[in-house]
């Protein structure tokens, strides 16, 4: 699964390792979702989501689709 993740944190200008803390998981594992090597379980994918008041959709995108960034109000 591809991600906007590393834009919407770098957006905030937070390191990996804030972003880590916010979520309450390391900062190899966001390193892992930011290169796509690791998919998000559920509850994590909404913790990020509603960290970032976006729907999971605006961040992670299944690699069949466009990974072209949505704007959603």
């Amino acid at each position: 699964m591809k991600n906007h993740l590393k834009a919407f944190r770098e957006s905030r200008s937070w390191t990996q390792a804030k972003l880590a803390d916010q979520l309450g998981v390391s900062r190899q594992t966001v390193n892992a979702l930011e290169t796509g090597r690791y998919d998000p379980a559920l509850p994590l994918a909404f913790r990020i989501a509603k960290l970032f008041g976006q729907p999971i959709e605006a961040i992670f995108i299944p690699e069949d689709e466009d990974t072209t960034a949505k704007v959603w109000d």
